[in-house]
């Protein structure tokens, strides 16, 4: 006698076969009478490949269990008010959120931790990753996925994920062009662009607007290399120190080096704006030398983790859906560090 296949369940219910799927393999989407229908079919047609003790005895499906990966426990703000709403979120949809740490860079031998290969999650949401390397370690799981950010390195069409970008070509674009019609030309820009794609985009936004303007870039008045994460104000400073001449503006790639810059002017004697322009991206609130002075680009870190939830139980429902790249805009707001 042939086994039984979901097919045959599919079948005698008049259903998709994918309906019966995401039963057996602990999915949403499908009402508790529907489920409830396939357990007692399945159970009839002694379909043997699915065991009931995957279900608690209230016959309720199991809690679901997501991923984000991180690296970075001591993580900014930025991050963890992201990691809340998304924790928040998902709690909705009765699905839980655990933390796994992964170091900031790949090692030689280093592999993934056991608990996102053995079933324990269904899906990972991943975060402030940063080395290509890793990226692409956490990319050869086979579990539903949702990145926000890559690194240029990493193409996203290499990716077997949902990839989820901070608008800030455009954004940019605007902010530069915005001190440049208020007179100021000589215009640098801070910011390590090989770190992350978005820093990349912004830095690609303010060649665009001067460009645009017909003005010269100086390589002098930039900072784009690679910047140590825990030497950067150092490495600033430093690059700073050599200018022959301060430029009357800088385009930051975040709050995070604006607040850098900001410090150094400030040392220093530089009036910020009537000497030096500067702007940021972010909108973050824990830099209070800068808070509510600066010109950013205000990201909604709580919508933010409310879509990268969506996303992923999304993901993870329909997981043969094609592969989704979003760019999500933000607010500029444009404050007193701009307005000379």
């Amino acid at each position: 006698m042939a086994k039984v296949t979901m097919q045959d369940i599919a079948d005698a219910l008049n259903i998709s076969r994918v309906t019966v799927w995401k039963v057996f393999n602990n999915h949403s989407g499908v009402s508790d009478d529907l489920r409830m229908q396939i357990i007692n079919k399945a159970k009839e047609l002694g379909y043997t490949k699915w065991k009931p003790t995957e279900y608690i005895e209230n016959n309720i499906i199991a809690e679901r269990t997501v991923s984000v990966i991180v690296s970075r426990p001591e993580s900014a703000v930025f991050w963890t008010s992201i990691i809340h709403q998304l924790a928040k979120e998902l709690t909705t949809f009765n699905v839980n959120l655990m933390y796994t740490y992964v170091p900031s860079s790949y090692s030689e031998g280093y592999s993934l931790p056991n608990i996102l290969s053995n079933g324990t999650v269904q899906g990972v949401v991943v975060l402030n990753i940063y080395d290509s390397k890793m990226i692409r370690l956490i990319n050869q799981l086979t579990l539903p996925k949702v990145f926000l950010d890559n690194v240029p390195e990493v193409y996203n069409e290499e990716l077997s994920g949902d990839v989820i970008l901070l608008e800030g070509y455009s954004s940019t674009k605007k902010i530069t062009n915005f001190i440049i019609h208020k007179g100021r030309t000589d215009i640098g820009f801070i910011g390590d662009i090989r770190y992350a794609q978005t820093n990349l985009d912004r830095y690609n936004g303010f060649l665009a607007a001067m460009k645009e303007n017909d003005l010269i870039v100086s390589p002098n008045n930039c900072l784009i290399r690679s910047l140590g994460i825990y030497s950067y104000y150092e490495e600033m400073c430093h690059f700073l120190d050599k200018l022959e001449k301060m430029p009357s503006a800088f385009v930051c790639v975040s709050d995070y080096v604006a607040h850098f810059l900001y410090k150094y002017l400030c040392e220093r004697g530089y009036h910020v704006p009537g000497d030096v322009a500067i702007s940021g991206y972010d909108g973050s609130p824990e830099y209070t030398a800068i808070k509510n002075i600066i010109t950013t680009v205000n990201v909604q870190t709580s919508d933010l983790g409310r879509r990268l939830a969506r996303q992923i139980l999304y993901r993870i429902d329909f997981p043969d859906v094609s592969h989704e790249l979003t760019y999500i805009s933000s607010e500029i707001v444009f404050r007193e560090t701009t307005d000379f």
